[in-house]
């Protein structure tokens, strides 16, 4: 191997793999410390010095959290509140994306500007008239209260991804089946929307993400113990005079395991849609 080959394997060992490597790291250090701490006896966990690897690893941890708590109704209903965000975000974005990317109307530079605006305001801010709008409807207490909810946080920025994974088509494609008779729901339906298919699977992975992951809105507006989601109920592992860590822990890592299934089923369109945007045709 020549000199100019070893400088060049070098520098990029030093500029590119060795900054992955340490952020990669940082990114998976919580990860592997939550599962430590979940296999860990009890008596394990705070003990002195820290052991990063356990001697006496345990499932006891996972078998409470399923069968003495309620964790299994958190896990269902975050499911269901999720699924459904999901779907209804990436039904609204997809016809609003492809109005943004096909037509021309007067207002769409300030629909567009008020997307944007909404990313800017603090999250904490609409809680209070949000709770005043849903107890005049009746919907405290309930899914569909966080569903809206979510789903209205989530519609503007996935309108502003679809617009671009809309963009990246071109619309001779679509203007050939009309040519051959195809009206605009019949291109839409068998022409544009599988062709911007990883982008739509991108948005919903996004939507799924912050409604799995949210706690903020959760806690104002759920009050039943049958209907609270994952993140209020990790956050009850946490008493007035102790931190159950075990369970907490374990809870975490099972509610990791829909988001990683996710990513793994739907990488190859996940990746495919965050390029789709980036190329107009």
């Amino acid at each position: 191997m020549n000199p100019e080959t070893v400088k060049f394997y070098l520098r990029r060992t030093l500029t590119l793999y060795l900054p992955l490597a340490f952020f990669l790291g940082f990114t998976l250090l919580p990860i592997f410390w939550i599962v430590v701490t979940a296999i860990k006896p009890a008596s394990a966990i705070i003990e002195r010095p820290i052991r990063y690897i356990p001697r006496q690893p345990t499932l006891i941890h996972f078998f409470k959290v399923w069968n003495e708590t309620n964790f299994p109704i958190y896990f269902l209903n975050s499911v269901a509140v999720s699924v459904v965000t999901g779907l209804f975000t990436v039904g609204a974005a997809m016809f609003g994306g492809y109005s943004l990317a096909r037509f021309r109307y007067r207002g769409k530079g300030s629909v567009l500007m008020f997307f944007l605006l909404t990313q800017m305001f603090p999250f904490v801010l609409l809680t209070i008239p949000l709770y005043v709008i849903f107890s005049r409807f009746g919907l405290i207490d309930t899914r569909a209260a966080l569903i809206v909810a979510y789903t209205a946080f989530n519609v503007p920025f996935c309108t502003i991804m679809m617009q671009g994974f809309f963009e990246g088509v071109p619309p001779s494609i679509e203007e050939c089946a009309m040519v051959d008779g195809a009206g605009l729901m019949q291109t839409l339906f068998r022409i544009t929307f599988p062709l911007v298919l990883p982008g739509i699977a991108a948005t919903f992975i996004f939507a799924f993400i912050f409604a799995w992951n949210e706690l903020l809105l959760a806690v104002m507006f759920i009050n039943s113990e049958a209907l609270k989601t994952i993140p209020v109920g990790l956050n009850g592992f946490i008493q007035k005079y102790n931190i159950l860590w075990g369970q907490m822990s374990a809870a975490g890592t099972m509610a990791l395991i829909p988001a990683l299934l996710l990513f793994f089923f739907a990488q190859k369109q996940l990746v495919k849609g965050l390029t789709l945007g980036a190329v107009k045709g």
